[in-house]
């Protein structure tokens, strides 16, 4: 039986209300051998989401972020088969510094390429899903409906840039000669891809995600007519263990201004992104 999306989202929302929700601000978070953060919290979604999903669609594999290196390698080596992509808590750090802005991101591969996506935002019990070919919604809202008729400017934007994982170059023009108005970063990217989505923010740059991180993310901004692309100019989604850059916007028109600045100041000053 194929997944329904209403049964997932209650699944996401369920579990994360009843094991994130009290946990919050009251765990410890461990250093990752890779440097990333984890907590109970993390390792308890992981195991009750991966549990519940494998009683209902047992012939579906499952890839998560705290798995193993190996256990990832291995499942992306398999290539085309069907495969549920969690993140069971995007925005770790945030979660155990008592940050309110983290999230539950799920994804559906099929033949890989992502088919169904859900983001779960327990904080303010928002929900952002969507289906390839029939649109994303949040809440009960199509994406599509929320967004402004006229985009602003380039110069009047807020973006949302992580400075941590760009080149220094990039990140030095960015903050002595912004095009845009204003930035931030919050610090959980399957819930950025979502706010974007929405129209919370306009421009979007990241220097590195991992699958489990743009899985759910790139479908659902894409389902909302949102654009994505890597700093060279490739798609963003890609069954890889490696990180991948994002440059995104939710209008053509303003994807064509922010990717074209980031293009001049590349010619200008050298690649921006690590080409090793």
């Amino acid at each position: 039986m194929p997944p329904d999306l209403a049964f997932l989202l209650r699944l996401v929302r369920d579990t994360a209300r009843s094991e994130l929700l009290p946990r919050f601000a009251a765990v410890t978070a461990q250093t990752k051998p890779d440097g990333s953060a984890v907590t109970e919290a993390d390792l308890v979604m992981q195991d009750r989401l991966q549990e519940a999903l494998a009683r209902h669609w047992p012939g579906t594999a499952f890839f998560s972020e705290e798995m193993t290196v190996a256990e990832h390698e291995r499942l992306i080596a398999e290539g085309g088969r069907d495969l549920w992509c969690l993140d069971p808590l995007d925005g770790t750090t945030n979660y155990a510094c008592g940050l309110p802005f983290f999230s539950v991101s799920l994804a559906l591969l099929e033949g890989g390429r992502p088919r169904l996506a859900v983001v779960y935002d327990p904080v303010r019990d928002e929900c952002f899903s969507a289906t390839q070919g029939a649109g994303a919604w949040f809440n009960d809202t199509p994406l599509h409906g929320r967004r402004r008729e006229v985009p602003p400017a380039l110069r009047r934007c807020v973006a949302v840039v992580d400075f941590k994982r760009l080149e220094k170059h990039l990140g030095g023009a960015l903050g002595s000669n912004p095009p845009y108005a204003s930035q931030r970063n919050f610090g959980s990217s399957a819930l950025e891809w979502c706010w974007l989505a929405l129209g919370r923010f306009h421009l979007y740059l990241h220097g590195g995600q991992r699958l489990w991180d743009y899985a759910a993310g790139s479908l659902l901004l894409s389902e909302a007519g949102g654009i994505s692309a890597t700093l060279e100019g490739e798609p963003v989604f890609l069954m890889t263990d490696a990180p991948r850059s994002v440059v995104a916007v939710a209008d053509q028109s303003l994807f064509d201004a922010w990717s074209g600045w980031l293009l001049h100041a590349a010619r200008r000053e050298g690649p921006f992104w690590n080409q090793s």
